[in-house]
């Protein structure tokens, strides 16, 4: 089992070298980029990476190398790519990034002033809280849920369940937001949940108790509208995985030796039927932390990971897009390794070591 973990462990190295050259060589044939933006904002075509009209501030063979570089002084421009470090090869910034992250070192955010690790770590609570509580939701709901419907499939609960949860998985994320806003964030009918924020203004003036009620009452919202989208996959998973056990001839062995269903259910389908709900942990938590949470962090006020990648794309911050695609990717090649190993854990008959060879 060492010998597996080595291997997938070193089987991250590449996988993370190729993710970067493929995004390093997208985004470098990409239009704008921190240079163009800064020559933008000095000819007064704003923040974006967007001249005036809206043509795309690119490289050009104008002064200076760029589109919009008229009538700047060329030595102004090569201090500017010297600022962001494009006065090198783009060969010799994609060494000098994976040295660094080689180190874990993330680099520095190029319009924030702070390292991209310590942005990433305050943007963490955030996303963690909704990540987790979103996973907890889903788990405790779905599993108990997808039992009860395989005990009784066909039935009148299976179906009405089924309809309900597809439909709730079929309506966006953000929708249900809007609309939980409106009724429940005093949108038009009533105002019993706070609308914004992880917290309140006056969070740090509440005892204990306050605080955990606040704290709780902002994440209600956000975190229901996390849920919905795991929901229905995680439940049909659960119900299909164990109505496929209670079919197999050890649950009609169990039952002919007059076990209790109860004892058939726990002490015997349980540990096969969670097999493939413990693999797919890992990207529930994941999907949810990471990638799931953009517009809900955006209608709801909440500055996490999510919104954070996507101000990166926009504003071309390099640093923490390759930073937070680096730390994403890893955790989630952890994630999926601790998911293998949770295998073993719930059935010590499977051996990837021996599957692997």
């Amino acid at each position: 089992m060492l010998n597996y973990i080595i291997r997938r462990l070193l089987l991250m190295i590449p996988t993370l070298f190729g993710l970067l050259l493929i995004n390093f060589l997208i985004i470098q044939a990409a239009p704008g980029g921190p240079v163009e933006r800064t020559l933008a904002q000095l000819q007064g075509h704003g923040g974006g990476a967007m001249a005036a009209g809206g043509d795309v501030v690119s490289q050009s063979s104008g002064p200076g190398g760029y589109r919009g570089s008229q009538g700047i002084d060329a030595s102004l421009i090569a201090e500017i790519e010297k600022q962001y470090g494009f006065d090198k090869p783009a060969s010799e910034r994609f060494w000098q990034m994976i040295s660094q992250f080689a180190q874990l070192d993330l680099g520095q955010s190029f319009y924030r002033d702070i390292d991209v690790f310590d942005l990433i770590i305050e943007k963490l609570p955030v996303s963690l809280s909704l990540g987790l509580w979103s996973t907890l939701l889903i788990y405790l709901i779905a599993i108990p849920l997808g039992i009860r419907k395989a005990r009784y499939p066909g039935s009148r609960f299976d179906v009405w369940t089924s309809g309900v949860i597809i439909v709730a998985y079929a309506i966006p994320g953000f929708l249900f937001a809007i609309l939980l806003i409106i009724l429940f964030a005093g949108g038009s009918y009533w105002q019993i949940l706070p609308m914004q924020g992880l917290v309140s203004d006056h969070f740090d003036t509440l005892d204990a108790w306050g605080k955990v009620k606040d704290y709780a009452a902002h994440l209600v919202m956000p975190t229901i509208c996390l849920t919905l989208g795991g929901l229905a996959t995680l439940t049909l998973f659960t119900r299909n995985s164990f109505l496929e056990e209670l079919g197999k001839q050890y649950v009609l062995t169990a039952r002919a030796k007059g076990a209790s269903e109860r004892r058939v259910l726990l002490g015997h389908v349980f540990r096969n039927a969670m097999l493939i709900l413990i693999a797919g942990l890992p990207a529930t938590l994941f999907g949810i932390l990471f990638t799931g949470t953009f517009l809900i962090e955006i209608i709801f006020n909440l500055d996490g990971l999510g919104l954070l990648s996507y101000e990166s794309v926009i504003n071309r911050d390099y640093p923490v897009i390759f930073g937070t695609l680096f730390l994403f990717t890893l955790l989630s090649l952890l994630l999926r390794l601790i998911g293998d190993l949770c295998y073993r854990l719930v059935d010590p008959r499977i051996d990837f070591a021996r599957a692997a060879t």
